[in-house]
């Protein structure tokens, strides 16, 4: 998010500092629309190579952004030009500031565990190679964060132009949906450490309220942390009032440490964010690579070129496109086997068989006479049923249709929807396309429904003003009687 923001004060020199808090809080009011729209399930259904291409495209961006800092050089706005620029970068290095990069980041991956209760590598890096570059290597030309401000914020009201909405809006729905992604995820693991079940909606809806207040006091978006929140609960935290206090102690501590901020070399930071880069980064899934097929492989390592060369939004939407669509075509096959072409001939085993023989005497379970079941074969000789049994989606339409013209012999069609489960537009609009193609060659069609949801899509297409209500069935046994 914090990577997001730095793009749009790069492509805004003059006035991008407000443009973010501008940026922020309007991340905040689009997060309280995903919730009050109840989207906050939608933003976890997202394929797991999908995430991990998208997490390992940060954790690169991450790396490349870093690279030149933690040599002592000026940094670029964005992945490709921090790449291209890394041979000039290792050129032009400053000694003593790589030194301190790489000291910072061998302690944050080399650090002991145990000595993590006690102080944290972070830390312990943060402070000890500070006071090493302000005290002994100052006059090395080792670039510092310089001066911060201290005491409260001030109240920083937002500036909007025609001019600069759509990059504002671009941003901000950028920031909303991956803090969506990223609070989201981590309630997750926690309801998972907690056997407990959150509400995504009102999660978004707070941290909505929270960024919209954050941006006035210029303050970067905030989300879920998934490290924090898992430390939190395993340190025994049961209440809300836990992130309260972690909020009034960061708070203490940002007023009154400001003083000592401004003496942090750069290229500390930049070991600690490389180390961040290097854990974002899906190593299971790159190990497994080879294991998880080719289409699973092929999708994250696109997402993954998109995050890092094109944009993080682009980067998920295509993912998701490319995921539906093949997951689409995969339930397609699956639904297929739900629709059912039977001839007469069939019928009438169907029927000879014991099914709804009724219809041919008071005696139940009585097999069909020998003139009944003459009169019945002849007159099903040139019946064609349709029955949809399950669930049909849109996908399946196309199929449905190239089905019926292999079965165009008949003179009567019987549509059988008693046991379908649902029925998209699209698939009832291609039901009512055949019963109007059935009735335009003089053919006769009969409809089975008796399903409450099913007979409300199909009356909203005036199924009523193609068929006449004696052509209307509620089960196969009153549609089959008519044909006798």
């Amino acid at each position: 998010m914090a990577l997001v923001l730095t793009q749009l004060i790069a492509s805004k020199p003059d006035t991008g500092l407000v443009l973010a808090f501008t940026c922020v809080i309007f991340a905040g009011l689009f997060q309280i629309l995903f919730g009050l729209l109840k989207l906050g399930k939608y933003f976890v259904m997202v394929p797991y190579p999908v995430i991990s291409g998208f997490m390992t495209g940060i954790g690169i961006i991450i790396i490349l952004l870093q690279i030149a800092p933690l040599l002592g050089s000026t940094g670029h706005s964005n992945a490709l030009a921090a790449l291209t620029n890394i041979p000039s970068a290792i050129n032009q290095q400053n000694t003593y500031a790589s030194l301190l990069g790489v000291t910072t980041l061998l302690l944050m991956i080399y650090w002991p565990k145990k000595w993590t209760k006690i102080i944290p590598a972070p830390l312990f890096a943060l402070i000890t190679l500070t006071v090493i570059s302000s005290t002994f290597i100052s006059q090395q030309g080792i670039s510092v964060i310089g001066e911060i401000p201290t005491g409260f914020p001030q109240l920083i009201l937002p500036s909007l132009s025609l001019d600069t909405l759509y990059d504002v809006s671009y941003f901000a729905f950028l920031l909303a949906v991956l803090g969506a992604i990223d609070s989201l995820l981590t309630s997750m693991v926690a309801d998972t450490l907690t056997e407990t079940h959150h509400n995504s909606d009102k999660e978004l809806i707070g941290q909505g309220i929270a960024n919209s207040i954050a941006g006035f006091f210029g303050a970067l978006p905030g989300a879920g942390a998934t490290m924090r929140t898992a430390i939190n609960i395993r340190a025994g935290s049961k209440t809300v009032l836990s992130g309260i206090i972690h909020s009034i102690t960061l708070l203490i501590v940002i007023l009154w440490a400001g003083d000592y901020a401004q003496y942090i070399p750069h290229t500390v930071l930049a070991g600690m964010l490389i180390k961040v880069g290097l854990d974002i980064i899906d190593w299971r899934f790159i190990f497994q690579i080879k294991k998880v097929g080719l289409f699973s492989a092929s999708l994250m390592l696109l997402v993954l070129l998109l995050t890092v060369f094109i944009d993080l939004i682009t980067a998920v939407l295509v993912g998701m496109f490319i995921a539906n669509l093949v997951t689409l075509d995969r339930l397609t096959h699956i639904q297929l086997d739900n629709i059912t072409f039977k001839q007469g001939t069939e019928l009438l085993s169907e029927l000879n068989s014991g099914v709804n023989s009724e219809i041919s005497s008071n005696k139940e379970n009585m097999k069909l006479t020998d003139d009944i079941q003459e009169n019945l074969g002849k007159s099903l000789e040139n019946t064609l049923l349709l029955a949809i049994d399950g669930p049909v989606s849109f996908a399946v339409s196309r199929e449905l249709s190239r089905r019926f013209t292999e079965n165009l012999a008949f003179t009567t069609l019987v549509i059988d929807l008693s046991s379908a489960k649902l029925i998209g537009t699209t698939t009832a609009l291609m039901i009512t396309d055949l019963i109007e193609r059935t009735q335009s060659k003089n053919k006769k069609v009969l409809v089975i429904t008796g399903n409450e949801k099913i007979n409300q899509s199909l009356q909203k297409l005036s199924l009523e003003t193609l068929l006449d209500k004696k052509d209307q069935f509620n089960n196969r046994k009153q549609a089959l009687q008519t044909l006798i």
